[in-house]
């Protein structure tokens, strides 16, 4: 009942995904309109007894030393072992078209032995590009991610106390280099590639200006002439197309998490007619041995008896069922779920169907 519960809700929604029409903006990736990563290696101070140790972590030492000899402190040659900062690593993505000053979210994760970021504090930390060059720099009080109390003889954890955030906890410094308005041409690429959706997108484009102004270049790019739009710059022939609709083509795929047991189905999905049948063992050994006591007033000692007692049990499973051949996802879940199997052997049953070439779609298993 779970499983025909489950596969239904799944034909609703991926039914209900596939005949949507999407906007541009949610199909492609304007060419140069792009985020850059951005990383650095900072320290976090004011935890409660939960940072890193030193010992344990002499990196931390180091950076905790740097930072205090730059504020005008001489530490060398000092011994401190505090437990109230922890080394971190610190990761953004600096967003296309950033300005100097703007703010941008940071992610801060602790690389040590600190049990927990909670209530910590970021000190100044610059963030590097993937060319070497620092273009933000970090700094505010630390979002935990999850929270750790102990006790003498318990613990409990509650998410991930050694990770958080710094929502606009960066600040940019440096500007990416890149000039929309120079481009003669943008080249929107899509992503997950389709001829299908890629003609649709051209003919979705060249609709709306009503003449040739974009050209489908391969499964992934179509392009756009600027100068074919007759707008003002590039920044306005993609504010008029990045809102256009379009209806999405997509593969027939099976996806499949083995950890949870979850399957979800494309529309396209098709099954051709198969005979199935299902089945397994159980090994069961149970121990329960029988302790022999001696006689009253005897020098005998008591003695353990081994008593085990080993089965293997034939699950009846299903006998062999008939899956018919479906033409909609519908006839496929129905068939599915006639054969009233868990969603666990229902996994299995998929993986053997799509070994035997009845399972006319991509097998994703995770």
């Amino acid at each position: 009942m779970i499983l025909r519960l489950f596969l239904t809700c799944a034909l609703v929604l991926v039914t209900s995904l596939a005949q949507a029409q999407v906007r541009l903006k949610d199909l492609v990736e304007f060419d140069g309109v792009r985020g850059n990563d951005l990383i650095g290696y900072g320290l976090v101070v004011g935890l409660d007894g939960t940072g890193d140790g030193i010992r344990n972590a002499p990196f931390t030492e180091d950076i905790m030393a740097n930072i205090l000899e730059r504020l005008g402190v001489n530490v060398t040659g000092e011994q401190f072992r505090p437990r109230n900062v922890a080394a971190v690593l610190v990761t953004g993505t600096l967003p296309p078209f950033a300005r100097t000053g703007s703010r941008v979210d940071v992610t801060v994760s602790a690389i040590g032995d600190a049990d927990s970021l909670f209530g910590g504090t970021l000190v100044m930390t610059p963030l590097n590009g993937a060319d070497g060059q620092i273009y933000a720099v970090a700094q505010g009080s630390v979002i935990a991610g999850g929270v750790a109390a102990r006790g003498e003889a318990a613990e409990v954890v509650h998410g991930v106390p050694t990770s958080g955030s710094i929502p606009g906890g960066a600040r940019v410094e440096r500007e990416v280099e890149f000039t929309l308005a120079s481009l003669s041409q943008v080249r929107l690429a899509l992503r997950q590639a389709d001829f299908t959706t890629a003609l649709r997108i051209e003919q979705a484009v060249n609709g709306h200006f009503g003449r040739a102004v974009a050209a489908m270049q391969d499964s992934g790019t179509v392009v756009v002439d600027i100068a074919a739009t007759r707008t003002a710059s590039a920044a306005h022939a993609l504010s008029r197309i990045e809102n256009l609709v379009v209806a999405p083509g997509s593969r027939a795929r099976v996806v499949i998490d083995q950890r949870s047991g979850t399957i979800v189905m494309g529309e396209e999905v098709r099954i051709s007619r198969v005979a199935v049948a299902q089945g397994g063992l159980t090994l069961r050994v149970e121990e329960t041995p029988l302790a022999v006591q001696p006689n009253p007033f005897s020098a005998g000692e008591t003695i353990v008896v081994p008593r085990t007692d080993a089965a293997i049990d034939n699950d009846p499973g299903i006998s062999l069922a008939e899956v018919r051949g479906g033409t909609t996802l519908a006839e496929v879940v129905a068939g599915l779920n006639a054969l009233g199997v868990g969603p666990r052997d229902m996994i299995d049953i998929l993986n053997t169907i799509n070994a035997a070439g009845a399972l006319h779609a991509d097998l994703l298993v995770r």
